[in-house]
């Protein structure tokens, strides 16, 4: 759901100026308000709301859903305006995370997770779209980093007021309408942006010498959930981790990706996806074992940092498919593996809570070995000179190389 073409636009540079300042200003309004409620979560779920590992999974797999159905909505605003589009979905996000400070029950949390979730999810795209629509020519590389690095100072400002506020003894509840205040700034800002950028057409189409890319995305979808659904619901579920423990463990995650996220790309640069994908699931494989059999909370705390640090290391997917279709076809192919994704990650959280609930925790992570030892034998068949050139021969028959 990302545009990576540049897209110049025929406007003055003092309003290109203020549109770029603007959208980091939203990104970094988002970035607070989303880990806001990444950290904040698990220890709502299971203080306030009192849901089971079932209920937990099932509400993951919801909004996750969401990501699907943002392809559909997407394509129906082809052609109106990004700022505004971009303003609108985010009072999706207000409404949804603000109610969370009044949800008397399940049902309640369920539906405003869908209200925020599908604002989010319609959000997602739309950053990278307007920095690399205003971007100077050549300077597309620097605005979308500028952008996401406004989206990381937003994250690690709400950690740190979060972490303060509790150590004052705010409750969790009001820390949602700090969560949704940030993204009706959010909002207020796309205002700003000049409302030439168009959201383009959204198209999802299946091409099969791009299949092992799909099937990556995929598993990787039913990796990511083992994390996102249950790894934090475990810590806080079974093992009675506490909001500030939660929202440090949060604020150390996000320094260790700021940091590893330059040096994992030299490392792909260096010594390929391959290898790099090697690394990722083989140490995914430990860390769902660790999951399910490790008693100690601190040690799961320590293993919870590593395996969402490890994210990083997913990146060698996309760049895989970067060197394996032409530019022609990129947006259109990796808009296809997110889909593959989304589709995986509303099915994990599904079957995981129904084996939580009637088999135990252990279950629930367990399901990552076949996911983990799938992604190892799909790697094996990737070409060993994937290192910075072309692709000469793809697996499965998939066609890798300038274009068949």
């Amino acid at each position: 759901m990302e545009h990576p073409v540049e897209r110049p636009l025929a406007i003055a540079d003092a309003e290109r100026r203020r549109g770029l300042l603007f959208l980091s200003f939203a990104a970094a309004f988002v970035g607070f308000a989303l880990v806001l409620q990444m950290s904040l979560n698990n220890n709502f779920l299971v203080g306030e709301i009192g849901v089971s590992g079932r209920q937990a999974g099932f509400l993951e797999a919801v909004r996750e859903s969401c990501g699907i159905a943002a392809f559909g909505i997407l394509a129906l605003m082809a052609g109106l305006g990004e700022p505004l589009v971009a303003s609108i979905v985010l009072l999706l996000v207000w409404l949804g995370l603000s109610a969370y400070a009044f949800a008397p029950t399940y049902g309640w949390v369920m539906a405003m997770s869908v209200v925020w979730s599908q604002g989010l999810h319609l959000w997602m795209p739309l950053p990278n779209s307007m920095a690399l629509a205003l971007a100077e020519p050549g300077r597309a590389g620097r605005r979308l980093g500028q952008v996401g690095a406004a989206g990381a100072l937003g994250s690690a400002a709400g950690l740190a007021l979060a972490f303060a506020l509790t150590l004052l003894g705010v409750k969790i509840r009001p820390l949602y309408l700090l969560g949704g205040g940030a993204a009706l700034a959010a909002s207020l800002a796309c205002l700003g942006i000049p409302r030439v950028i168009r959201t383009p057409k959204q198209k999802l189409v299946f091409r099969r010498r791009y299949l092992t890319y799909y099937v990556l995305n995929f598993l990787e979808g039913w990796r990511k959930q083992i994390t996102n659904a249950f790894a934090g619901f475990l810590l806080v579920r079974v093992h009675g981790a506490s909001l500030p423990e939660m929202i440090a463990l949060w604020a150390a995650i996000q320094a260790i990706g700021y940091l590893a996220s330059p040096r994992v790309g030299r490392l792909i640069d260096r010594v390929g996806e391959r290898r790099v994908l090697f690394l990722y699931y083989g140490t995914v494989t430990l860390l769902v074992l660790c999951y399910a059999f490790v008693r100690v909370k601190y040690l799961l705390y320590a293993v919870f940092v590593i395996d969402s640090a490890t994210f990083a290391l997913a990146m060698a997917i996309t760049s895989y498919v970067g060197k394996l279709a032409p530019r022609a076809e990129r947006t259109q192919t990796l808009s296809m593996g997110v889909a593959a994704n989304h589709v995986a990650s509303v099915a994990m959280p599904f079957v995981g809570g129904i084996l939580w609930t009637t088999l135990g925790y252990q279950w629930a992570f367990l399901l990552g070995i076949p996911a983990a030892a799938a992604s190892i034998a799909v790697v094996a068949r990737l070409p060993r000179a994937a290192d910075g050139t072309a692709l000469t021969r793809g697996p499965a028959g998939v066609s890798s190389g300038a274009e068949s």
